[in-house]
C-alpha cells in the first residue's frame, strides 16, 4: 500500500522539523562550531543524505523557516483586497512574519542563537545578511507590481529596509537582553509600528 501525497508530506515536515529542533538543542548544548551536519543527523536518527535533503548546509537549519516566512509575507501582499492601503498591506505582511517566527523560531531558541552567532560568527553573519537581503528584494518586488502608481523600485527597496531593518533591530536588541518569547514578539510589533510611520508621508 503507498503513502498518499499528504501523509508523505506530513512526514516529510515532521523529519524537517525533528532535525530543526535536534540541531537548535546541539547548538546550544555544543556550540554552533563544535557541532557538524554527522551529529545533527545522528541524534535526530536519519541519514546525513536526508539532513541534506532538506538543508544544504549547517548555516541553513540556522535559517529552516525563513524562505516560508517569506512567502507568507507575499502571499499576503498578493492577497490583498482591491483598493486596501500600501500601509496597511505592509502591516499585515509584517505581522504575518513576526507571528510566524514567534510560533516557530523563538520557542525552540533558534532566534536567540541565530541573534548570538551574527556577532560572533562571520559565516553565519554573511549568510544571514545575504538571506535577508535577498528576501527583502522578493517583498520589495511584490510591493512594487502591487503598487505600481505609488512606487518606484527605489521607495519600495527604501520602505522595506527601514521597517525591516526596524523590526530585526528591535529582536536583536531584545533576544540580546534574554527577553521572553512573549517580549521579545512585542518588541518586533513595537517596531513595526514606529516604522510604518514612515509611509505617511507617501499619503497614502
Amino acid at each position: 500500500m503507498t503513502e498518499g501525497p499528504g501523509r508523505r508530506e506530513r512526514k516529510k515536515q515532521q523529519t524537517r522539523d525533528t532535525l530543526i529542533a535536534t540541531a537548535a538543542r546541539l547548538f546550544q548544548e555544543r556550540g554552533y562550531e563544535a557541532t557538524g551536519v554527522a551529529d545533527i543527523a545522528e541524534a535526530a536518527d536519519v541519514s546525513k543524505r536526508t539532513f541534506f535533503l532538506h538543508f544544504p548546509t549547517k548555516e541553513d537549519v540556522l535559517l529552516s523557516d525563513g524562505r516560508a516566512r517569506l512567502d507568507l509575507a507575499i502571499q499576503v501582499i498578493e492577497d490583498r483586497a482591491p483598493g486596501t492601503p500600501l500601509r496597511d498591506v505592509l502591516a499585515a505582511s509584517l505581522a504575518e512574519m513576526i507571528d510566524d517566527t514567534a510560533a516557530r523560531d523563538l520557542p525552540t531558541g533558534m532566534a536567540a542563537l541565530r541573534a548570538r552567532l551574527i556577532v560572533d560568527s562571520p559565516a553565519v553573519q554573511a549568510r544571514v545578511l545575504h538571506t535577508a537581503f535577498a528576501g527583502q528584494a522578493r517583498i520589495a518586488d511584490a510591493l512594487l507590481d502591487a503598487y505600481p502608481d505609488t512606487l518606484d523600485r527605489t521607495t519600495a527597496a527604501a520602505i522595506l529596509g527601514a521597517v525591516v531593518g526596524a523590526v530585526s533591530a528591535a529582536a536583536m536588541a531584545a533576544l540580546r537582553d534574554d527577553a521572553a518569547p512573549a517580549a521579545v514578539t512585542e518588541a518586533m510589533h513595537r517596531a513595526a509600528a514606529i516604522a510604518l510611520t514612515t509611509l505617511d508621508a507617501l499619503g497614502d
